[in-house]
């Protein structure tokens, strides 16, 4: 009865995360380089880490049919080389890219070496480089344990024993769902469900400890989207006029600091570059009138609380009778400034 009742409630839980899948394809970058979107850096003591790709048999998940079968491949795997024995030294890489809340992270991780300690495992809702939570496998102690650093202090580990071998894949995932955090290893559950509140939401990566070497491989997350401010300005601002035929509000970023599209109707906009007239008008701080193929354009100025100029926002309306450029403009100025009051400064339009 027991096992039923976690099965449902694992698939509660997944039909409630599905929504949009990634998964990390290692082979689209070169061996040697860490993949692109990730980035490292060290928590605790000691020297950063050595993250790159490597090449290293994979053996699939399916197990073969026959004795007889073909010996794994050797594919691109992530890896973390740096022997480093400090004690409190835990080399992470993230992926920076994209946050994430509710979701399900999972990645087969093998641990290859370590004198001192064999620990490897995933970081989740990573917020910054000092408040994160890691679930990690131990090969040398046999065991899974869950922590977090919360202002670069790790908490006390709590967890089970189980055996673990060296040298062989393991299957670890996490899911989060609210303060809920569940962990599996090798298909089953590895600890009772976790229940904290410390980080809603954050990136997600890799982790090993101390002097550990370390290499993972078919990592893949399932997550629902977050919505950042400007895609919620835009989906209530469309929602509530339907004269316009589009909106897009553009604006930069600590990754992408050239102005470019944050959000718009259709989602697939985001991250094209400003154009020549969206820049003029971030520059000259002066709204635009266009009109083209049926429809009014004006593209105006974005600001913060403060007055500074911190993106432009694009309006597509359906002409109308007596339409000019003055009345066109008017029109759209208070639904600006009802955007501009919700704005308090550029970091808030992409930040989830």
């Amino acid at each position: 009865m027991l096992r039923m009742f976690l099965a449902v409630l694992m698939g509660l839980m997944v039909s409630r995360l599905a929504g949009a899948e990634r998964v990390f394809d290692f082979g689209e970058s070169k061996p040697g380089e860490l993949p692109s979107g990730f980035r490292a850096f060290r928590a605790g003591t000691g020297k950063t880490g050595d993250w790159k790709l490597v090449l290293d048999e994979v053996d699939s998940v399916i197990q073969p049919f026959s004795s007889k079968a073909a010996a794994p491949a050797k594919l691109p795997v992530l890896a973390q080389l740096a022997r480093d024995p400090a004690d409190e030294r835990f080399p992470v890489v993230v992926f920076d890219e994209e946050t994430y809340g509710d979701m399900t992270f999972s990645t087969r991780v093998k641990v290859v070496e370590g004198a001192f300690e064999q620990i490897a495992g995933v970081v989740f809702r990573v917020v910054n480089e000092t408040n994160f939570y890691v679930a990690r496998i131990n090969t040398a102690d046999g065991n899974i344990r869950f922590y977090k650093f919360v202002n670069g202090q790790r908490t006390p580990p709590i967890g089970n024993d189980i055996a673990l071998k060296k040298g062989q894949w393991h299957q670890l995932s996490v899911s989060c769902l609210g303060n809920r955090i569940r962990i599996q290893l090798n298909g089953k559950e590895a600890m009772p469900e976790l229940t904290d509140n410390s980080f809603a939401t954050g990136k997600i990566g890799f982790i090993t400890k101390s002097d550990t070497v370390a290499y993972f491989t078919d990592a893949r997350i399932t997550f629902k989207p977050l919505e950042t401010l400007a895609a919620n300005l835009v989906r209530q601002v469309l929602e509530r006029q339907p004269r316009l035929l589009n909106l897009r509000i553009y604006g930069r970023t600590t990754l992408k600091p050239d102005l470019h599209v944050l959000a718009a109707k259709d989602p697939k906009d985001a991250g094209m570059p400003a154009g020549e007239t969206e820049s003029k008008v971030f520059k000259e701080n002066q709204a635009y009138f266009a009109k083209e193929k049926g429809q009014a354009i004006v593209t105006a100025p974005l600001h913060d609380r403060n007055g500074e100029t911190i993106g432009v926002v694009k309006f597509f309306l359906k002409p109308f009778t007596g339409q000019t450029e003055a009345n066109t403009i008017g029109r759209v100025l208070p639904t600006l400034h009802e955007i501009e009051q919700q704005v308090g400064r550029s970091d808030d339009l992409s930040a989830e």
